[in-house]
């Protein structure tokens, strides 16, 4: 039982007293006044109805009058002589009323749909008797179910008739008597709890529920006192929906199948309401003077009464005020509007929130009242910036008083308004540290936490040395993670509690992290090689290029075949095989070479198997594979591994695969002094001086001939060569020079000259050595002259012979005796065609064969290479480049530039179609127009 008197009291509501709107002379002001003789009252749907209402001059006719928010009164006659109740629903427009039409006990229930008309009146859709049974009685309460299918009238004998259906129509419905008692029933309320439905009865001495929504309406006594009529109301969803019972010691609280709390609220209770959270109770005023106690009924009548307004949740009064007589409280327009005997209408306007909590915090405060300050904000809906700053306050208080873990609780309450730094600075001490970590815990609980906050958290667990929290705060479920992982990470490392690091890092896939701690912190670098297995091929390929080489020099078998598989086929190997599996992937294994810095026996297993498995491996990987077998053959000392390795090496050279790094390898030869691979290096980049050169330096005369017979007709200069070297040697090497002579002799690739300046040098060699040579070499020039001067007088004959022809031609008539055609043989008949050469043809022949009109078919192929090395050389003239590049490289000068004069690239050249046009009539052209001569043979 909470006791009234300890409530604190405020001023929430603003009273006023509702006065008339102005005139159209703009006059009012005056106080609004009902007409006397007001009986019932109700409110909703936008109106304040009363009923019962005197009216007219000495004429007595019950009306229900409307009072709108403009004022402006309205009504309509609903019964003859009276009426004694009201219903207004509020989700309908629908109104209930009870009344009389005639004298005697006959009540009647008539029920109005306001939005119908009939004759400018509400419609009645329904009227009948509220009699229980046959015995008629006085109606003392009335209520309607908001869904219209329940209607519950009580009676002054202790009957409650109910009504089932729909309330506004006779045929739909039914009415029985629902209960039957001895004492007046003085209230009754529905109560909707889902599809549950229940009537709670009061009569003076006793309360019952009933559950109508059950066959046969089972029904509850909830306690052995009631109340007198209109103390009894339903509350709202923020009390449960309970049902308020107003005696004269206490107000009770139930619920359909119990009773609840229970307030100590003395004094005779009048009315009783519940409006928007609040308990509003009418009751007579205790301090009425003794004059007033004694006085007759016309003086009670004046009596004061007082309306209080509680707020049950809060334990507050919210508003209290002394009225003369008051009729009714009604509530309408988010105000509640309290009508006295004298027809005066009251409104009481509730403050706006933020007043009210100002001045209940204000006061609240200076009294460390907090709690009740904090309720008071939720029952009214503060947003949360309002309440966090209370929260805020509330801390505050605690904290100076010294209670931190008090304290703590209330800045938690603030997380996600308040600044985190605030309530972090006050719990810095090492004495403090619990409550910092619950408050830090929290923050990263609602996801608020940034990277700083995560870190202060961990090491506040670190510094308590509490591994449980610890553990618990990094081992939540991926979708439960509140806070920075990396950071948590950093921190915990830092710490030393490497496992929670290496946890976290491996569940939330923050690879380079687990492996770094791994690798430099825990030292395990078999469990990050294998943790490098499972990763995605991207990753594994990026860290094995990062710690590939710490790897390698703690466990280097194992990294190595790790790397033979990323190279080759990879998947992580935690993914089973099957045939939906992808496709594995492979590195560049030319990248991993630098991993293998100080293990020389492993890169030559990495690269020898990677060029077995992978023969299109990258150009590197064969490069270095070379390098170190050409490095352990020449360290090696034992012969029989020392030959293996010679013949590795140079079986590596022959695969082909250094044609793009010719200069590279042969670098790699010479470095290592691998006289085989240079050599056949030289060959395959046909370097035929080198190798000449090659064998010159270690004085190998027999290879030097070899070599020049080998490659001597692909480079003709190596004979040159090697008669200079013979000569420039001081031992006896005529052996040597007689055959470098003989070849130079059979290919004639020097000039004797030339030949005996190179022989000048060397004493050692006689003239016996190129007697041979120089006698031969005469005896062929010789002949040659001979040749030459015999090839001359031939050439100057013909020459003679065809300019003879030339002048017969330009000055002797050409008889054609021919008789057979040149092309098919036959005897020639006109018409003919004769060409100057002596060819003859008959015409049809002619045009059939000829291509052109002016050339001899028999004589124009031969013609027309005469014309194209006329024109070949034409064309050569002008090859300037050509004829130096030639004239540079030709062991004889002489011989090219006595060809280019022979093809007459020296001389101004000109062709027969090149002569004048004045001497066209003794041209060659002009015998062999096809016309005239055919005419003339005609003419013969």
């Amino acid at each position: 039982m909470a006791a009234y008197l300890q409530w604190r009291r405020f001023v929430f509501f603003d009273r006023e007293t509702v006065k008339e709107p102005p005139g159209p002379d703009g006059a009012g002001g005056k106080p609004f006044a009902l007409p006397p003789g007001i009986a019932v009252c109700d409110s909703g749907r936008g109106s304040l109805v009363f009923g019962d209402i005197r009216r007219g001059r000495g004429l007595w006719a019950r009306w229900i009058w409307f009072l709108p928010r403009s004022l402006q009164l309205s009504s309509f006659q609903a019964y003859k002589l009276r009426v004694t109740h009201l219903y207004q629903l509020k989700q309908h427009s629908i109104l209930v009323s009870v009344g009389e039409d005639e004298e005697g006990i006959n009540p009647l229930v008539k029920v109005w749909n306001l939005e119908k008309r009939d004759g400018g009146n509400p419609l009645c859709t329904r009227i009948f008797p509220a009699i229980p049974g046959n015995k008629p009685t006085v109606v003392s309460c009335l209520t309607v179910h908001e869904n219209l299918n329940f209607m519950a009238i009580g009676f002054a004998d202790g009957s409650v008739v109910l009504t089932k259906g729909d309330i506004t129509r006779d045929r739909h419905s039914k009415t029985q008597i629902l209960h039957e008692g001895s004492y007046p029933v003085t209230g009754l309320a529905f109560r909707q709890s889902g599809k549950t439905t229940h009537l709670f009865v009061v009569t003076t001495e006793n309360i019952q529920s009933y559950m109508l929504s059950v066959k046969d309406y089972p029904h509850l006594e909830l306690d052995t006192h009631g109340c007198g009529l209109r103390c009894s109301s339903l509350s709202d969803p923020s009390q449960d929906l309970q049902f308020i019972v107003a005696g004269n010691e206490c107000v009770y609280l139930y619920q359909p199948d119990e009773r609840g709390p229970c307030f100590a609220f003395e004094g005779q209770k009048l009315i009783v309401h519940w409006y928007r959270g609040y308990l509003i109770i009418v009751s007579k005023d205790r301090k009425t003077s003794p004059k007033s106690e004694f006085a007759g009924n016309e003086a009670q009548n004046s009596d004061k009464q007082v309306l209080n307004i509680y707020d049950l949740c809060n334990k507050f009064i919210a508003y209290s005020s002394i009225f003369d007589d008051i009729v009714d409280v009604l509530a309408e327009w988010g105000s509640l509007y309290v009508l006295t005997r004298d027809g005066k209408i009251h409104v009481l306007q509730e403050k706006d929130t933020q007043t009210k909590l100002e001045a209940r915090k204000s006061m609240l405060f200076r009294k460390n009242l907090f709690e009740m300050a904090i309720n008071l904000a939720k029952s009214h809906h503060l947003d949360s910036d309002g309440l966090s700053e209370i929260f805020r306050q509330y801390g505050d208080h605690l904290y100076n008083k010294g209670n931190h873990d008090g304290a703590i609780q209330q800045y938690i309450r603030t997380i996600g308004k308040l600044e985190p730094s605030y309530v972090i600075r006050k719990f810095l001490d090492a004495q403090r540290i619990h409550n910092l970590t619950a408050y830090l815990q929290t923050l990263h609980l609602q996801s608020l936490a940034n990277a700083d906050h995560t870190t202060l958290l961990l090491n506040c667990y670190t510094k308590l040395k509490d591994s449980s929290k610890l553990e618990e705060f990094i081992k939540t479920s991926e979708s439960e993670v509140r806070f920075d992982v990396e950071t948590a990470i950093k921190v915990l490392r830092q710490a030393g509690y490497y496992s929670h690091a290496v946890y976290l890092a491996e569940k939330h896939a923050h690879h380079e992290w687990y492996l770094k701690i791994q690798l430099e912190d825990i030292k395990n670098y078999q469990e990050a090689l294998r943790y490098i297995g499972k990763l995605p091929f991207d990753q594994a390929e990026s860290n094995m290029k990062r710690y590939g080489k710490i790897l390698m020099h703690h466990v280097p078998n194992e990294t190595t075949e790790l790397l033979k598989i990323l190279c080759t086929d990879y998947r992580p190997s935690g993914d089973n095989e099957g045939p939906g599996m992808p496709e594995g992937k492979k590195a560049n294994s030319e990248e991993f070479i630098p991993v293998f810095a100080n293990n020389s026996r492993e890169l030559k297993a990495f690269l020898e198997h990677m060029t077995e498995v992978q023969a299109d491996s990258p150009q590197g990987v064969y490069d270095t594979l070379l390098e170190l077998r050409l490095q352990n053959w020449a360290h090696e000392q034992d012969d029989q591994i020392k030959e293996k390795l010679h013949n590795e090496a140079l079986t590596l050279l022959k695969s082909g695969r250094f044609r793009t790094v010719f200069d590279k390898a042969l670098v790699l030869c010479q470095m290592h002094n691998f006289k085989d691979g240079v050599l056949y290096l030289y060959e395959q980049g046909k370097l035929f001086q080198q190798i000449m050169h090659y064998h010159m330096q270690n004085e190998q005369y027999k290879k030097v001939i070899e070599v020049c017979e080998l490659y001597g007709d692909q480079e003709a200069c190596l004979w040159e060569q090697a008669l200079g070297y013979f000569a420039r040697k001081e031992e006896d090497c005529k052996e040597y020079i007689a055959a470098v002579l003989k070849h130079i002799e059979n290919k004639n690739l020097m000039p004797p000259l030339l030949v005996v300046q190179t022989l000048a040098h060397n004493s050692t060699a006689t003239l016996s050595v190129i007697k041979d040579y120089l006698v031969n070499k005469l005896q062929k020039q010789s002949r040659q002259i001979e040749q030459d001067e015999q090839r001359i007088k031939k050439y100057r004959e013909e020459t003679t012979r065809i300019r003879q022809e030339i002048e017969e031609l330009k000055a002797s008539p050409k008889i054609f005796q021919k008789t057979k055609c040149s092309i098919c043989t036959s005897a020639l008949e006109l018409p003919s065609v004769h060409f100057l050469c002596g060819h003859s043809f008959h015409q049809h022949c002619f045009e059939s064969y000829s291509e052109s009109d002016a050339e001899c078919p028999t004589c124009m192929p031969e013609n027309r290479k005469v014309m194209d090395m006329i024109r070949a050389q034409e064309q050569k003239r002008d090859l300037h480049d050509q004829f130096q590049h030639q004239l540079k490289c030709s062991n004889d000068g002489f011989s090219v530039v006595a060809d280019y004069f022979g093809r007459g690239v020296f001389n101004k050249l000109t062709l027969i179609t090149d002569l004048p046009s004045g001497k066209a009539a003794t041209t060659i052209e002009a015998g062999l127009h096809r016309e005239p001569l055919a005419h003339s043979k005609r003419s013969t």
